[in-house]
């Protein structure tokens, strides 16, 4: 399954709006999107979408016990918003010690059945892209790593400010960025380590189906 570029797009204005304009488990400040669409592929064959999100501490005091036998998961009014969850329980997500997962609330509220890759983190996608760089060397593990090649659609400032020319420039296949291996070696990498990584992660990409999402704290 993939999806052609002006259905893709067309799936981010539909994120964008749906963020900026409905109640989130967590609050969302910024929504990017990077990989395949950035790179004017037609079809793309997965949307990677970037959240990022601010952390949730205690936003009704008292109600934890209530909600874990309503929903049978803990952590919600804590964790993820208690109002959320009262407009959208069928959305209510927990990971696999009974915990609610802000990262899997998000996804059930903004995905459906569709090849789409969900990043969630509490820090910006700049950042996390060194981030996971650092880790993914250590642990020699190149799935890991985030596709630096990148836009950012949507900041949460003044209302919610959506960038138009970033839609226009997806629209019409106009971002130029080098190749993975090339955008690697600009973040530090040597050119054998660069391409090397560049082939796993593809690799990585390319076993992947329907949704996926994953979730970091830094």
């Amino acid at each position: 399954m993939s999806l052609s570029r002006e259905a893709a797009v067309a799936r981010l204005r539909d994120i964008v709006e749906t963020v900026q304009s409905e109640p989130m488990p967590v609050p969302v400040r910024e929504v990017w999107v990077f990989g395949d669409i950035v790179l004017g592929m037609d079809p793309v064959e997965r949307l990677d979408v970037y959240l990022t999100k601010d952390l949730l501490f205690k936003d009704a005091p008292g109600r934890e016990e209530e909600f874990e036998k309503r929903l049978g998961v803990s952590g919600v009014g804590k964790t993820v918003s208690a109002v959320w969850a009262d407009e959208h329980p069928e959305y209510v997500r927990a990971n696999a010690n009974g915990h609610v997962a802000p990262e899997k609330c998000l996804a059930a509220h903004l995905l459906e059945d569709e090849p789409v890759h969900l990043e969630v983190c509490n820090t910006g996608f700049e950042r996390n892209v060194t981030q996971r760089l650092k880790g993914a060397r250590a642990r020699e593990d190149y799935t890991q790593l985030l596709d630096p090649r990148a836009a950012c659609l949507w900041v949460d400032d003044e209302g919610g400010q959506v960038s138009e020319e970033a839609f226009r420039k997806l629209e019409a296949g106009e971002f130029v960025f080098p190749t993975l291996s090339a955008s690697l070696e600009m973040l530090g990498l040597e050119e054998s380590e660069a391409e090397a990584a560049a082939e796993e992660l593809r690799a990585y990409q390319a076993s992947q189906e329907g949704v996926t999402v994953r979730g970091d704290v830094v």
